[in-house]
C-alpha cells in the first residue's frame, strides 16, 4: 500500500489538502491495515485510518490549535537552549456583539426585587453595582426612587391585566379577608379574590392590601372591602366573603351586611356573606389542647434540647436507646413554638421514646428533667388528638385553595373522629372541649360545605344524605334544608338568566355563562328588587320559569342522573366545563359555588400559632409601593404555578 506524504493528500476524494499535514507524517504500522498520523513536533501518535475506516483530522488540529503540542515543544526547547518555534494563538470563541437595554435591565432588577422580597435600596449598594458592572460595564445605577418607581409601574401594568380578565369572567368573585399586624399601631388587611374564569381555571390572587388601625378597627374593615369593590369593579359582582370571625364584632358584621346589600343581591338572605375561616378554626383547637397540658410539653421540649445541645449527648442516647431495644427509628425534634404541627411531630417522635427518657438520668447523671409514665400516657392521648387536627390542616398544605366541593368530606370526617374519640375515657377530657367547639363550627358551615358537594356530580346529593344520617341520625330536618337551599339557589339564578341583562354572554368554551349588571339596587331584607327600577314583578318571572316547558328543572335532572365514577384524579372544573350545554343555568351556579374559599390563610401559614406579623422594613414603605410589591409578587407566583383542582376524596366509612 503506498503511503500518503505531505503533498500527496491520503483522502483522494479531498480538493484541497488540510493545512494539518503540514503538522504530521503518517506512518504505517505493524498492524496490516492500520494507518496512524505521528506529530512532527512532539512526536505523539494518533489514529488516522483503520482497513476502511477514517478517523478524519479534527483531533489532528485540535493537538495543534489548543496549544498541547506547543508546550511539550517549549520543554524540550528550554532544556537544550533552542528558541521554540512561534505558532499560531489559538482562537478565541466569536461572541455576537449585542446591544445593551438599560431600560430592559431595569425592568428585570425590578422584578427580581419584586420576586425575591429584596429591599428597595439594594440597588444603591456598593456591592450590587459593582457586581452589575462587571457582567456590563454600561451599565448605570439606579436610585431607590427609580427602582421603586419600576416596580409600581410593573404593578400598574399587570393590575390592568388582572382587571380584564376579572372583567371577563362570567361568574362572581369570592373575597376573605386576612389581618396581620405589625411593631406600629397599625395592621394590615389581605383581601384575595377567589374566581373561575372563561376557561374554568381557578384564581385566587391577592387584590388589595390596607392598612388599618390595630387593634381598634373600627369602621375600618368595612371600608376596605367597599373600597376593593369600587377599585375591582365587583360591586354587584361578589358572592360570598370568608374572614376570621374573632377579628369582626357583631356590630361590624352588622354593618358589613348593610354595605355589601345595597348593591349585590342577597344570595340565600346573606349567608354566604357571614363564614369563618377553617384553617385558624383548626389553629385554635390545636392551640387550646396544648394549652391544656403546657406544662408537660415544656418538660418534653427541655427534654429535647437536652439530648440534641451536643452530638455526644444524642450519641450517647442513642446508645442508651439501642440497649434498651427500643425500636423507634423517628427521629427528636426541636419544634418551632410558632408553628403547631413542630410541636405535635415533636411530640410524637419524643413519646415513641418515651422509655430512653425515662431512664436516661440513670445513663446521663447531668439529665435531671422528671417526665412519669403517667405524663407520657398524656402526651400519646394529646398526640392522638393533634393528630386529627394535623391530618385536616395539612389537606390545605397539599392543595392550596382546593375547590369547595372537597371540604364537605373532611369536615365530616373531622366531626365523626373528634364524636368518637370523646368516647375513650382517656381521651374524654381533652376532646369534650374541642367537639364542642368544632360542634359550632360545623353547625354553621355543614349546609354551605354540602351545598357545594352537591355540584360534584361524583356524589350529589348521595353522600350528604348518607353523611348526615351518621351525623345527624333519623333527623331529616339538615338534608330538606340543603334540598331548600339548592332549590332557592337555582331559582335565584334562573330569574337572573331569564332577566334582561346588560352584557351579552361571555365565551367560555361553551357559551352558556352569563353575566349581568342588572341589579344596581337591594334591599338588606333579601328582596332582588326595588320598586323603583321598573324590572318585572317576581312573581311573573317565577310563573313565567314554572311554565316554560321546565317541568323537570336543571336541578332535578342533574341531582337523579346516575353518579360519575368516583376515580383517583376527577377535574371537576373540567366536568362542568365539558357539560354546560347541558346545564346551562345549574353551570354558572356551580362557577360561583366551586370557587368559594374555606380558609383565609395562605398554604405557608396554615399551621401558625400567631397572627403574622408585617417586618419593619415593609412597615416603613407607602401604602402604594407596599402594594405593589405584596401583590405582584403573589400575581407572578400564581402563573408560575397553575392550580390542580383534581382531588382524590377518600369515602367515609358507613
Amino acid at each position: 500500500m503506498e503511503l500518503p506524504n505531505l503533498e500527496t493528500q491520503p483522502n483522494k476524494r479531498r480538493r484541497k489538502k488540510s493545512s494539518v499535514w503540514e503538522h504530521f507524517t503518517v506512518e504505517k504500522t505493524d498492524e496490516p491495515g492500520c494507518i496512524r498520523a505521528c506529530c512532527n513536533r512532539c512526536k505523539k501518535s494518533f489514529a488516522y485510518m483503520k482497513g476502511s475506516k477514517q478517523s478524519g483530522t479534527s483531533h489532528l488540529n485540535r493537538h495543534i490549535t489548543l496549544g498541547i503540542c506547543l508546550r511539550n515543544q517549549q520543554t524540550r526547547c528550554s532544556k537544550t537552549g533552542a528558541e521554540p518555534r512561534k505558532t499560531q494563538p489559538r482562537p478565541k470563541p466569536y461572541i455576537a456583539s449585542m446591544s445593551f437595554d438599560q431600560e430592559h435591565c431595569n425592568d428585570k432588577i425590578a422584578k427580581m426585587i419584586i420576586l425575591h422580597d429584596y429591599p428597595l435600596h439594594m440597588v444603591e449598594h456598593k456591592g450590587f453595582i459593582d457586581f452589575a458592572r462587571a457582567l456590563q460595564p454600561q451599565f448605570n445605577p439606579l436610585s431607590l426612587n427609580t427602582v421603586q418607581g419600576d416596580c409600581v409601574a410593573i404593578y400598574l401594568r399587570e393590575k390592568q391585566n388582572l382587571l380584564n380578565l376579572i372583567a371577563g369572567i362570567p361568574g362572581r368573585v369570592n373575597l376573605t379577608l386576612d389581618l396581620w399586624t405589625s411593631n406600629q399601631s397599625s395592621g394590615y388587611v389581605f383581601l384575595r379574590g377567589h374566581f373561575i374564569d372563561g376557561d374554568w381555571n381557578l384564581h385566587h390572587p391577592i387584590l388589595n392590601v390596607f392598612e388599618v388601625p390595630f387593634p381598634d378597627l373600627d369602621g375600618s374593615l368595612n371600608q376596605t372591602i367597599v373600597t376593593c369593590l369600587k377599585n375591582w369593579h365587583l360591586k354587584d359582582r361578589l358572592f360570598s366573603i370568608l374572614f376570621h370571625k374573632p377579628f369582626f364584632n357583631e356590630t361590624l358584621m352588622g354593618n358589613m351586611n348593610d354595605l355589601l346589600s345595597l348593591k349585590n343581591p342577597a344570595i340565600l338572605n346573606g349567608e354566604l356573606l357571614r363564614q369563618n375561616c377553617y384553617a385558624r378554626m383548626l389553629n385554635g383547637l390545636a392551640l387550646d389542647a396544648l394549652r391544656s397540658m403546657q406544662e408537660t410539653i415544656t418538660k418534653v421540649r427541655q427534654s429535647v434540647q437536652y439530648v440534641k445541645s451536643s452530638k455526644s449527648i444524642e450519641e450517647r442516647f442513642l446508645q442508651f436507646k439501642q440497649q434498651l431495644g427500643v425500636p423507634s427509628k423517628m427521629d427528636l425534634l426541636i419544634d418551632d413554638k410558632n408553628k403547631w404541627d413542630t410541636v405535635y411531630h415533636m411530640l410524637v417522635a419524643a413519646s415513641e421514646l418515651k422509655e430512653v427518657f425515662t431512664c436516661f438520668e440513670a445513663f446521663d447523671p447531668d439529665y435531671r428533667i422528671s417526665i412519669t409514665m403517667d405524663d407520657w400516657k398524656q402526651v400519646e392521648n394529646l398526640c392522638a388528638c393533634l393528630k386529627f387536627l394535623y391530618d385536616a390542616a395539612q389537606f390545605l398544605t397539599i392543595q392550596p385553595y382546593p375547590t369547595a366541593n372537597l371540604f364537605f368530606l373532611e369536615m365530616a370526617q373531622l366531626e365523626v373522629k373528634l364524636t368518637e374519640a370523646s368516647q375513650d375515657p382517656f381521651c374524654c377530657s381533652l376532646i369534650i372541649s374541642l367537639q364542642e367547639q368544632f360542634d359550632w363550627y360545623w353547625n354553621k358551615s355543614c349546609f354551605i360545605l354540602a351545598i357545594a358537594v352537591a355540584m360534584d356530580p361524583r356524589y350529589k346529593m348521595k353522600l350528604v344524605e348518607s353523611t348526615f344520617a351518621q351525623i345527624f341520625g333519623e333527623n331529616a330536618e339538615s338534608i330538606k334544608m340543603v334540598e331548600n337551599s339548592l332549590d332557592e339557589l337555582f331559582l335565584e339564578y334562573s330569574i337572573i338568566q331569564v332577566l334582561p341583562f346588560t352584557e351579552t354572554n361571555f365565551d367560555i368554551g361553551n357559551d352558556i355563562m352569563m353575566r349581568t349588571d342588572a341589579f344596581q339596587e337591594v334591599s338588606f331584607d333579601g328582596s332582588f328588587f326595588s320598586a323603583e327600577d321598573g324590572l318585572p314583578d317576581i312573581d311573573f318571572c317565577i310563573s313565567e320559569l314554572t311554565t316554560n316547558q321546565q317541568i323537570k328543572s336543571e336541578l332535578m335532572e342533574y341531582l337523579e342522573e346516575p353518579l360519575e365514577p368516583s376515580v383517583q384524579e376527577f377535574d371537576v372544573l373540567g366536568w362542568w366545563r365539558i357539560n354546560g350545554y347541558k346545564y346551562p343555568t345549574l353551570c354558572r351556579m356551580a362557577s360561583d359555588i366551586l370557587s368559594m374559599p374555606v380558609s383565609t390563610l395562605s398554604a405557608d401559614s396554615i399551621f401558625d400559632t400567631e397572627i403574622r406579623k408585617m417586618d419593619n422594613y415593609r412597615s416603613s414603605l407607602d401604602s402604594l409601593t407596599l402594594e405593589a410589591l405584596i401583590c405582584t409578587k403573589d400575581w407572578f407566583h400564581c402563573e408560575s404555578k397553575p392550580i390542580d383542582v383534581s382531588h382524590e376524596l377518600v369515602k367515609m366509612e358507613h
